[in-house]
């Protein structure tokens, strides 16, 4: 009799085991539970890609400025500067347009050729 009664209740044990886990199951798997897990699933990848595109970003950022140190380096950008001031420019000469170098004709007593000038408008070629 005593081996009746405990199959009996393994069984019933086992069949409310059985139970539960398919109802469970069952439940995890109605559309709304699995919209649920699938919005979940997105936050949290959407998150470990978020962290790992900042860590990227930060890494690339600490490179440029040793590459750009390097370069400053390199072409002398980041050597001391000279407190004193450069040697002053020279200017251009301006050339005066009723000089006689330019002036044509009989008017014109020099040795010099002559030379004629002729106006030149960037936007005829085009």
């Amino acid at each position: 009799m005593f081996r009746r009664t405990f199959w009996f209740t393994t069984g019933v044990a086992a069949g409310v085991w059985a139970t539960t886990k398919v109802n469970r199951k069952l439940k995890q798997l109605t559309p709304e539970n699995l919209a649920v897990t699938a919005a979940n699933k997105a936050i949290e990848a959407g998150g470990r890609l978020k962290d790992r595109a900042v860590d990227f970003a930060l890494e690339v950022r600490d490179h440029m400025d040793r590459r750009e140190a390097e370069l400053g380096d390199a072409l002398g950008l980041n050597a001391p500067v000279d407190r004193e001031l450069p040697p002053p420019r020279g200017y251009a000469v301006i050339e005066n347009r009723n000089s006689p170098k330019y002036v044509e004709g009989p008017a014109r007593k020099s040795t010099h050729q002559t030379y004629t000038t002729y106006p030149y408008n960037r936007n005829e070629d085009h």
